[in-house]
C-alpha cells in the first residue's frame, strides 16, 4: 500500500467506526423505547410475549451484526446517516416508524392492560414469532447481498452505487420492504393483539407507497435499474406487484 492509500485508510477508519457505533446506538435506543412503551402501556413487566419479542429482536440484531461487520461494515455505517432524505421519504418512512415503533407496542400494551382481546391461542403467538424471525432472516439476506442497503432513499454516488441483482433481489426488487411489512404484521400476532394490527396495516401500506416512489426514483436516477426491472418484474410480491 502506498503512502497516499495508507493515509486515506487512516482517515476513513475513524469515520467508519464512528458510523458503526452511531448505528448501534440508534438500534438499541429504538429497542429500549419500544420496550418501555410495551411494559409501561401494559402496566407490568412479566409479559412473556413482550420478552419473547425483545429476545428475538436481539437475536436478529446479533446475527445481522455478525455478518455485516465481517463482510460489509461500510453498509452498517452508512445506515446511521439520514443526509439528503427526500420529503416523501420522510413522510412515508416516518409514518411507518410511528406506526411500527410506537403505535403497535402502545396498542398491544394497552390491550394487555385492559384485556380488550383476552387470551389468544398459542398458535397465533407462535405464528407471529415464526413470521418475525423469517422477516429478520430476509432482512439479513437482503443487507448481506446489497452493499447499498440504506435507511433512506438516495443514490449513493459517493460509493459508486450500482444495481444489486443477487440474493433476494433476484426475486423481488425491494426485499427489505418485504421484511419490514412482514414485521409490521407479525409483531401484533406475536404479542397477541389483533388491535395492534390496525397500526401495523397502516405502516405496511405506508411502505407500499414508499416502495412505489423509491422504485420510480431508482428508474430515474440509477443507471441500469430499468434493465434490472425488466428482468425482475415484481417490486414486493412475485406474481402480484
Amino acid at each position: 500500500m502506498n503512502v497516499d492509500a495508507t493515509h486515506k485508510a487512516r482517515q476513513q477508519a475513524p469515520d467508519l467506526n464512528a458510523g458503526i457505533v452511531r448505528r448501534a446506538v440508534q438500534v438499541f435506543v429504538t429497542l429500549a423505547i419500544q420496550a418501555a412503551i410495551l411494559f409501561l402501556a401494559a402496566g407490568r413487566f412479566d409479559w412473556v410475549w413482550a420478552w419473547v419479542f425483545i429476545g428475538l429482536y436481539l437475536a436478529g440484531v446479533a446475527v445481522n451484526a455478525s455478518f455485516m461487520l465481517r463482510y460489509s461494515p461500510e453498509t452498517v455505517a452508512v445506515r446511521s446517516k439520514a443526509k439528503g432524505i427526500k420529503v416523501w421519504d420522510m413522510i412515508f418512512g416516518g409514518l411507518f416508524a410511528i406506526m411500527y415503533f410506537v403505535a403497535v407496542p402502545l396498542i398491544a400494551g394497552l390491550d394487555v392492560r385492559f384485556g380488550w382481546t383476552g387470551p389468544i391461542a398459542l398458535a397465533v403467538h407462535l405464528a407471529g414469532a415464526v413470521a418475525f424471525a423469517l422477516g429478520f432472516a430476509l432482512l439479513i439476506w437482503a443487507m448481506a447481498s446489497n452493499a447499498y442497503f440504506a435507511t433512506i432513499v438516495r443514490i449513493q454516488e459517493d460509493r459508486g452505487h450500482t444495481v444489486c441483482d443477487t440474493g433476494p433481489y433476484r426475486f423481488v426488487r425491494h426485499p427489505g420492504y418485504v421484511s419490514a411489512i412482514i414485521h409490521a404484521l407479525a409483531v401484533p400476532l406475536l404479542l397477541g393483539s389483533p388491535w395492534a394490527l390496525i397500526p401495523g396495516v397502516v405502516g405496511a401500506l405506508a411502505l407500499v407507497v414508499r416502495t412505489a416512489l423509491e422504485d420510480r426514483t431508482l428508474h430515474d436516477e440509477l443507471d441500469g435499474y430499468g434493465e434490472y426491472a425488466q428482468r425482475v418484474r415484481y417490486r414486493l410480491l412475485p406474481g402480484v406487484w
